[in-house]
Order: structure tokens, then C-alpha cells, then sequence
């Protein structure tokens, strides 16, 4: 939730950012209904004073049909107040985060930066295929099943690729979970950060209404309760998780943390829910862009100071992570109309895939500063220091899509597929999956 402050003071600011965003919204007039409530609440504050002293003298009929008229105009400023503050909450609802200074300003991907490369395009001495080509001749990944048990855009994960995913996970689970792991990336990258391990959670996948929006997701596609992305049970009253993250962040609603505990990171494990309606075509076909998968997600609550460099820290996580596994990716800044509702800055990684001859998103990582503290009335403490806002951050570890990489990068001309050797301990010491 942005904080209406930044509206006060500086609403042609606000305004800029928002257009940045690609949002057309009339700061100017969220403004204008502000300074009308904040002048209600003054004349509703005056009035009951009115009252406290009234009530004290003595209560001749006179005085008691004042007090009679002055408890109704009480009664219609608090109506007003009640409706104008209303209107302000509804109004800032849908609004963004502020992007951050340095986020690159595009309406779109197109304007979205490269940071850095890791490694090259690997070279084949035949035409590279499409991992759906390699997994239904190998039996790893069945979406024709999928489609009469469960309609498009689902999947079964089968055999070698199930274990892949698993294999993934406790990979990624063995490091971060390492204290020792966390401060020699810490120390590589010269970041002032308390060293401490991630806390493995699995979290539920189904939130109330309240905790999806302060969450920065339920008002996403203009549509509460339920919209076009994510899933709506109606008849529970509860949202289906689209990234462990949001109920990693709920964990929070109401604390008020301590300073000296901070930070606070986690990763998360869960099966997560999306809708990805678009066009249809190839993302059709596979696992790429599905309605249900499983994800590890990172997670951190940590004071404003330290965001930035624990922005770094996460992406660093994710690149000696995917470094490991030896697959050729980009680095990408996204811009202010690219990233997600609740960021002020976003790094994705983009994993080249020689199928498709095309680099594809598998990790994204966010700073969203305040705005998901705020609605969650998460708070912390610092010696004598009044209640502060932290920031919150999240980052990929792995979902599916790595293993989409995994099949067309290590594919070998026989269709059989290497396994990275950090992952063989894993899997039985199995080098090569083949039919």
C-alpha cells in the first residue's frame, strides 16, 4: 500500500511514477479528497471538544438542546469523515510502489537493461529441439494426460523430471540453509550484512482477501475478490497462492518485530496458482506458463538501510545457484513498466533456451520497500525508537522452468539429456536421462 504521505507531500511526484507505470490515475484529485478529510477529522476534533466542555456546565434546557443539535453534526462529520477516508483508501488501493531512483524507465520490456551474462550459448553440431520433443520421447512430462484429467496448461511431471525438481530443491535447500553458505556470499560481494541462514517454511496456499491485498496482489487486474490471474474460491472466501511469497509475507500481518532479529529471511516451498490467460501458441505446450506448479521462493524482512544490498544478496543467491548448475543465463533490469505492482525494483534472470532460440524467464527477484509492511501493519523496533516500516523483499530459487533450460541445454544429438553434476548426489548418481 503506498503510503498517502508521499501524496501530500510532493503529488506531482507520485504522479510521474505512476505514469511511468503505465497507470492513468488523478493524483491531483486523491490529493484534493485527503485535504477534505484531513479538514472534516479537524472540525469532527473541534466539535467533540465542544462537546467534552458543554457536557460539563450545567445542563439547563437550553444547554441540553445544544448539546442535542451539536451530538447530530457530530454524528454528520464523523459520516463525512467516514466516507472521505474511504474514498482515499479506495483510491490508493490500485496504486504501485514508487519505483526506486535507478529502476530504468520503458513502458515495457523493451526497455528493460542487461546487467550481465553468464557463461555462452551453448553450440550444437545438430539442430537443437524443443524440450517438449525431448521429454514425450524420454515419458518425463505428459501435458495430453494433463488435458483430459485436468483441461490446457497443466502437466505431469513424470520420472527423471520429477526427480530433476526435487533434486533442484535440495540443491538450493542444502545452501541456503547453511549459515556458512550465506556469509561467504556475503563476503564475496563485499555486502555489510548479517550473516544467518534461510528458514525453510512450507507455508498454506490459500490466503483471506485481506492478506492477498496487503500482499499488493488482490486489486492487481482491477478485479476484488478474484481477477483474470488469480484464482478465487468463492464459496470459501479464499485466494489460491500464485507465489509462496504472499503467505510468507502475511506470516507477518500485525508483528511488531525487533530490530535485533532482523533479518528475517526464509525460503519458502509450495504448489502455486495462476491463471495465465494469453495467446494462445507454443506456451501452450509444456510447462512453461501453467496453471498450477511448484516453487521455492526467498523471502526477507529486514530494516529500510539494509534493502538495497539485500536486494543484492538475493540475486547473487540465485546466480551462483544457476553458476552451479552451469546454464547460460542474462541478468535483466526490469523498468518501471515491467515490473510487479508491489516493486520498486526488480532484477529476472532470463535462461537461454536453444529450442526455442530465445532467452525465458526462471528467476525474478523484488524490492518492494514499505509498500507490503504498510498494509500489513508490520512493524519494528529499535532502542528507543518509535515503531518503524520494514522492508520486504522476495526472490526465485527454483520453479519448473529450470528444468525447461536443463533438458535443452545439456540435450545431447540421441536424445538423451545430461544431468548437471552438482544435481547427480540427488538423483541416484544418475549422468545421463535417457528412455
Amino acid at each position: 500500500m503506498l503510503d498517502i504521505k508521499l501524496i501530500r507531500q510532493d503529488a506531482g511526484a507520485v504522479q510521474k511514477a505512476m505514469q511511468s507505470r503505465g497507470l492513468a490515475v488523478d493524483i491531483a484529485a486523491i490529493a484534493d479528497t485527503d485535504t477534505r478529510h484531513r479538514a472534516a477529522l479537524q472540525e469532527l476534533e473541534a466539535a467533540r471538544a465542544q462537546q467534552n466542555v458543554a457536557s460539563k456546565g450545567p445542563l439547563d434546557p437550553a444547554s441540553i438542546d445544544e448539546l442535542k443539535a451539536l451530538k447530530g453534526r457530530i454524528k454528520g462529520l464523523q459520516d463525512t469523515s467516514d466516507a472521505l477516508e474511504a474514498q482515499v483508501r479506495d483510491a490508493i488501493a490500485p496504486l504501485s510502489n514508487i519505483p526506486l531512483a535507478d529502476t530504468p524507465v520503458g513502458t515495457d520490456a523493451s526497455a528493460n537493461v542487461e546487467v550481465s551474462v553468464f557463461g555462452d550459448k551453448p553450440v550444437f553440431a545438430f539442430t537443437p529441439k524443443y524440450y517438449m520433443d525431448i521429454a514425450e520421447v524420454l515419458g518425463i512430462i505428459d501435458t495430453e494426460s494433463a488435458a483430459i484429467v485436468a483441461g490446457t496448461r497443466f502437466g505431469y511431471i513424470k520420472g527423471a523430471a520429477a526427480q530433476l525438481q526435487f533434486a533442484l530443491l535440495q540443491y538450493a535447500l542444502s545452501r541456503l540453509t547453511d549459515a556458512k553458505w550465506t556469509a561467504s556470499l556475503i563476503t564475496k560481494y563485499s555486502l555489510p550484512l548479517k550473516a544467518s541462514a534461510f528458514t525453510f517454511v512450507i507455508p498454506p496456499v490459500m490466503l483471506r482477501p485481506e492478506m492477498m491485498r496487503a500482499m499488493g496482489f488482490a486489486e492487481r487486474a482491477g478485479v476484488e475478490p478474484g481477477n483474470d490471474e488469480i484464482y478465487w474460491l468463492e464459496r470459501d472466501g479464499l485466494y489460491l497462492a500464485g507465489t509462496s511469497e504472499q503467505p510468507l509475507g502475511a506470516m507477518h500481518y500485525g508483528r511488531m518485530l525487533d530490530a535485533g532479529d532482523l533479518p528475517l529471511r526464509y525460503v519458502g516451498y509450495s504448489t502455486c496458482f495462476r491463471r495465465e490467460a494469453g495467446a494462445a501458441g507454443k506456451d501452450t505446450r509444456g510447462i512453461l506458463r501453467v496453471h498450477q506448479f511448484d516453487k521455492m521462493e526467498m523471502f526477507t524482512v529486514c530494516e529500510p538501510e539494509h534493502s538495497a544490498d539485500e536486494h543484492r544478496l538475493i540475486l547473487a543467491i540465485e546466480e551462483e545457484l544457476m553458476q552451479g548448475l552451469g546454464l547460460h543465463y542474462r541478468v535483466m533490469r526490469l523498468c518501471t513498466g515491467d515490473i510487479g505492482a508491489a516493486s520498486a525494483a526488480t532484477y529476472d534472470i532470463e535462461t537461454w533456451m536453444p529450442g526455442q532460440d530465445e532467452y525465458r524467464e526462471t528467476h525474478s527477484c523484488s524490492n518492494t520497500t514499505d509498500f507490503q509492511s504498510r498494509a500489513l501493519k508490520t512493524r519494528y523496533k529499535k532502542g528507543e525508537h518509535g515503531p518503524e516500516l520494514p522492508h520486504m523483499l522476495n526472490g526465485t530459487v527454483f520453479s519448473q522452468r529450470p528444468i525447461i533450460a536443463i533438458l535443452e541445454q545439456f540435450q545431447n544429438e540421441d536424445g538423451t539429456v545430461r544431468v548437471p553434476e552438482v544435481l547427480r548426489s540427488y538423483m541416484g548418481g544418475l549422468e545421463v536421462i535417457r528412455d
